[in-house]
């Protein structure tokens, strides 16, 4: 049984983009829609789009993206706050990833962005990943 959608996902994309993969395929929820936007958003990915697979389950199709050489532009992706040990940070808390070079993903109560924007916005809230 799978206890943690959000590392699974996040696993996938790592996997995916070590193996140089085009696209992954992942089980679709809001909470994943939202994370793949903000990696969008950052440059992290070309795109994602909802498919409906066989009626039954909706798929997230993430496509990657790389650099002209071939080189994945995620290098690295840690899963921070988990199902058994949650952790909060207060806006003041938020610090760069990787020196300024990568991204934190937060849920917050003006709903999921960045590190970057929730200290711009003063708000705290759990943070769910780093992306660099």
């Amino acid at each position: 049984m799978q206890t943690d959608p959000i590392a699974d996902f996040l696993t996938r994309i790592r996997n995916a983009a070590a193996a140089k993969h085009q696209r992954v395929d992942v089980p679709a929820s809001k909470l994943k829609a939202e994370i793949a936007r903000i990696l969008k958003e950052e440059g992290y990915i070309s795109t994602f789009k909802m498919v409906d697979e066989n009626k039954t389950r909706r798929m997230l199709r993430v496509f990657l993206k790389y650099t002209p050489d071939r080189r994945s532009v995620i290098s690295g992706v840690k899963r921070i706050s988990r199902p058994g040990s949650r952790r909060y940070l207060g806006a003041r808390d938020i610090r760069p990833v990787v020196g300024g070079l990568g991204i934190n993903i937060l849920t917050t109560p003006k709903g999921l962005m960045s590190g970057r924007s929730a200290r711009k916005a003063k708000v705290g809230g759990e943070i769910l990943c780093e992306v660099w």
